[in-house]
């Protein structure tokens, strides 16, 4: 079988198992769990083939025409260079891994086969951008995968956090894909073709007649997509969904879709120092001010989801910085261990038995009881610090190598100010990182809240894909000097330089958290810190929604807790960093009252103006109506003395009529 064959396979099978379970789950329900996870391994093992076969050697291309347009064709096209055999082959992983992990997660959840089937379709949709060398075609991906996370996000829909998270997810990334429709377009116009070969050709004879306008309408959709400042609030709210689909969201799909679409067409953006130096300023604020974010959560995967948030700001560092090889190298890495956090957190609110323990003040005694999610978490825990020789240390030298050699004008692809810029977010962002990893290890596994009842051993199917995503969260790093063929044969090793920098400076957040947290548990008695209502025995914790809102009401605020090290370190920084910053109360006002005031604007026009006259107009036509029939009385007589009355009448008029004109 051809290579291009296989690789056409790849996105059809995790498609076909969709709609095969979502076609059998009610008829046939023992068929759904074989139909989740047999085509997602198979589309797995296949991306592996095609990885192996394409060897980071010359790209495999083809296409067909799809139809006839009678201007822009637009083909059904396959481009898979190195980059896109990588990608592929970490979505496959992550993907058969969530996919297990649910069959155990959510094993007694009544709408696990509409679930698994829209992880197929998120899967499938997801490597059809991967493989896409049509930017139409990678639209359909890019907005069916915008689809599958509202539904996956509004899994609860039972919970009114659950169906707002789905709503405001929805909405944010259509926001950003309204200006990314209009830049597809006016590339494809200057281009004069969707196919991306041709497009990179325009860029590189520079006949692209608008690409700062190009650039910067694309980059809003990757903003959106990717959870960028100022796209990304809706991505911390979308851990209202099953633990699962954060893991898949968050390492393999969605948000890695707007960093691989920009690492793909990187000539575009770099034709425009512009777009470069706007892209360096969004990653620098998004790293930073995510990670501080991070640093203030009490809710163990909203840590999480800003700490993707920081980490896709890496990403799109290296690319401002024009190193797309750096940006994917970052993407890989951080799938793995990303996933790994995710399945090890549903793993801990497993063990707890309720979604109320997403929040760290009230877990406790949960590392003897879970040692799998223990230590694939330590593990997972330390890459994300970037802690050598796990797996992130390596990936995120490369992009600070990357942004200090274009700092430095060694590379001149992007401004130096894109270079320090990037250069200085990422290694106080490494100082960061270090500071809330270590805080959450602190307060999931030496906690001292109210410790939950036991509840078993986890599944296997749980536990067993932990140890797999440990693999690459600790050793892909590894591999960095194998890999340049894959990568535009750039040298991805890590310099002294950056690297003293930014392990010291982890090194540095890492002691001075644990410090602090010390100090904080030595002056709090234990005590004040389990003071906290019993938490209720629940055996499937996704299996009951209603729990979350009910659960969530007796929480304490994170600022109540004293023994946490977040709080000291941020100081007044701590509340509005809590709260995002409050971007969301700004959104609120800058954009959602002026909506809402608009459309009651409108309805007010709509029921007082225009429904007015459209009364009023029938009115008139019912007056009327009532005048004619009181005329229509049926007496003859009544008829003819009219008549007789009005032929006087005309008869008086055309007299005087005519004694007018004989006068005049």
């Amino acid at each position: 079988m051809t290579t291009t064959t296989l690789a056409v396979l790849v996105p059809l099978l995790p498609f076909l198992g969709s709609v095969a379970g979502l076609l059998l789950g009610r008829t046939a329900p023992g068929y759904v769990r074989p139909l989740a996870v047999l085509p997602t391994v198979a589309a797995a093992v296949l991306a592996v083939v095609v990885a192996v076969r394409q060897g980071g050697g010359k790209a495999i291309d083809a296409a067909t025409q799809l139809t006839p347009t009678g201007s822009v064709p637009i083909d059904l096209a396959l481009y898979i260079d190195g980059f896109a055999a990588l990608v592929a082959v970490l979505v496959g992983v992550v993907a058969t891994c969530v996919q297990i992990y649910s069959t155990g997660y959510l094993r007694d959840d009544p709408r696990y086969p509409s679930y698994a089937a829209l992880v197929s379709l998120f899967t499938s949709a997801m490597l059809l951008v991967v493989y896409s060398g049509d930017l139409m075609v990678l639209l359909v991906g890019w907005e069916i995968m915008g689809i599958c996370s509202y539904f996956l996000v509004g899994h609860y829909w039972e919970t009114p956090e659950a169906r707002a998270a789905s709503l405001k997810a929805f909405l944010v990334t259509k926001l950003g894909d309204v200006p990314f429709l209009i830049g597809l377009f006016a590339l494809a116009t200057d281009a004069g073709t969707f196919r991306i070969t041709g497009v990179l050709g325009a860029v590189a004879r520079g006949e692209l007649d608008h690409p700062t306008v190009i650039a910067l309408l694309l980059l809003a959709g990757v903003a959106g997509k990717s959870a960028q400042f100022p796209l990304h609030t809706w991505l911390p709210d979308a851990m209202a969904g099953p633990t699962p689909v954060s893991a898949l969201i968050h390492a393999a799909t969605m948000v890695a879709a707007g960093i691989y679409f920009t690492a793909r067409l990187l000539p575009v953006f770099a034709a425009s120092a512009a777009a470069m130096t706007v892209l360096a300023v969004m990653a620098a604020i998004t790293m930073v001010g995510s990670a501080l974010a991070a640093l203030a959560q009490d809710d163990i995967k909203r840590v999480l989801a800003y700490s993707t948030i920081g980490q896709l700001g890496y990403m799109a560092g290296a690319l401002a910085v024009g190193d797309r090889g750096s940006a994917v190298f970052h993407l890989l890495s951080h799938g793995a261990f990303k996933a790994l956090l995710f399945l090890a957190a549903g793993t801990v609110i497993h063990a707890a038995g309720t979604n109320s323990l997403t929040a760290m003040s009230r877990m406790s005694g949960l590392a003897k009881r879970i040692p799998d999610a223990y230590w694939t978490m330590t593990v997972a825990l330390l890459a994300l610090a970037a802690i050598p020789p796990f797996a992130g240390f390596f990936s995120k030298e490369a992009v600070l190598v990357a942004a200090e050699h274009t700092a430095l004008g060694e590379r001149t692809v992007a401004p130096a100010g894109a270079g320090w810029t990037v250069l200085v977010a990422g290694l106080l962002t490494a100082f960061l990182t270090a500071a809330y990893a270590l805080r959450l290890w602190l307060r999931t596994f030496r906690g001292r809240g109210a410790e939950a009842p036991e509840h078993g051993r986890q599944p296997i199917a749980m536990t067993s894909v932990l140890w797999v995503l440990a693999i690459p969260s600790l050793g892909f790093g590894l591999t960095v000097t194998y890999l340049d063929d894959w990568f535009d044969g750039n040298a991805l090793t890590p310099t002294v330089t950056t690297a003293v920098l930014g392990t010291g400076l982890a090194a540095a957040g890492a002691v001075i958290t644990y410090a602090v947290w010390r100090t904080l548990a030595a002056r709090t008695p234990v005590t004040a810190a389990a003071a906290q209502a019993p938490v209720p025995h629940v055996a499937h914790p996704d299996a009951d929604p209603g729990l979350v809102e009910a659960e969530a009401l007796r929480l304490p605020h994170p600022a109540e807790d004293p023994a946490d090290p977040g709080r000291a370190l941020l100081g007044p920084l701590h509340g509005p960093a809590a709260d995002g910053f409050h971007l969301d109360a700004v959104y609120r006002k800058a954009f959602v009252r002026p909506v809402l005031a608009a459309a009651s604007l409108v309805r007010f026009l709509d029921r007082e103006v225009v429904d007015t006259y459209v009364r009023a107009a029938g009115t008139s036509a019912k007056g009327l109506g009532w005048l004619v029939r009181r005329a229509q009385t049926g007496n003859v007589q009544t008829y003819l003395s009219a008549l007789l009355a009005g032929s006087v009448v005309l008869a008086i008029v055309a007299v005087a009529l005519a004694n007018a004109v004989a006068g005049a």
